[in-house]
């Protein structure tokens, strides 16, 4: 099955899909292995892995592509990749899609964000005229391959405006064509339920510690009625505090005796980054008849 159709498959099925976000191929590769059926590739996530810069819209079409082939590359995982505001006008959303099309995704969500874009939970948003948005998502729809790529519509006019305005974009971005719907940092619990009960598509939540939305279980996200839910930056996160800990640890003390627990022994690194499999492969080649 492609992986377009079977993320579609996820977002349909009445469980909740849980993706978390991942920087780079490595993070993917342990996400298939701890059993995640997808991942997302987060534009905050690739932005500090590869910038050491936050999510203000720096990374351009050709580095985000660069980051979403490798992920597709590592695993067999569907890739939810994250296409910002489609990186210019509705000819350039139309290549953005193709690019990351033949990268390899199997989603892809636009945001009707004024460029360069803020991350979802910062401040001091703004957003395109909706007119701007459905031409983009129409452009999108048109622009794919695949009738099984899903694409997501994302609003941020939330933020700015307040949740009738966020629904009524999203009803017009659906009516262009979206296949799922992303309504950007809802500030309760009764705003969740809104974004979902008022759309007639699969709808996302987005779970951003210390951000905008109320943190609550995948579960009570699958019950208010979200399709799937994303953790675009607890992964990477969660390394950076790692690093920081063993790193101010090897500073003071010269040596990293005592952090064991917060590193993977070398064997076992090695077989999550496939080395005996290459040794494997290497030894039949040079084996005698």
């Amino acid at each position: 099955m492609r992986r377009t159709t079977l993320l579609k498959k996820y977002v349909h099925d009445p469980e909740i899909l849980v993706i978390p976000g991942v920087p780079d191929p490595l993070c993917a590769k342990i996400a298939a292995r701890v059993g995640f059926k997808a991942v997302f590739l987060s534009g905050y996530a690739c932005s500090a892995a590869m910038l050491g810069a936050p999510d203000v819209g720096l990374l351009t079409l050709s580095e985000m592509v660069d980051c979403a082939w490798r992920i597709a590359d590592a695993t067999d995982l569907p890739v939810f990749a994250d296409g910002d505001t489609g990186h210019g006008n509705v000819i350039n959303v139309a290549r953005t899609v193709k690019q990351f099309e033949k990268a390899g995704v199997a989603a892809i969500f636009f945001e009707d964000q004024v460029s360069p874009k803020r991350c979802g939970h910062m401040e001091g948003k703004q957003v395109v005229p909706p007119e701007e948005m459905v031409a983009k998502i129409k452009a999108a729809v048109d622009a794919r391959s695949d009738p099984d790529l899903m694409i997501m519509a994302r609003t941020d006019a939330l933020a700015v405006s307040g949740l009738d305005e966020a629904l009524a974009r999203m009803h017009r971005y659906i009516e262009a064509g979206a296949d799922m719907s992303f309504i950007e940092a809802p500030r309760s619990v009764d705003e969740m339920r809104r974004a979902v009960s008022e759309v007639s598509v699969p709808s996302m939540a987005n779970m951003v510690p210390g951000g905008k939305s109320p943190i609550l279980p995948a579960k009570e996200l699958e019950r208010i009625g979200f399709a799937c839910v994303a953790y675009p930056t607890a992964l990477t996160c969660a390394m950076a505090r790692t690093a920081d800990t063993l790193l101010r640890h090897l500073h003071a003390a010269g040596s990293t005796a005592g952090l064991e627990d917060c590193m993977m022994q070398f064997d076992e690194f090695n077989e999550l980054v496939g080395l005996p499999a290459l040794r494997a492969a290497e030894a039949r080649y040079f084996a005698s008849e």
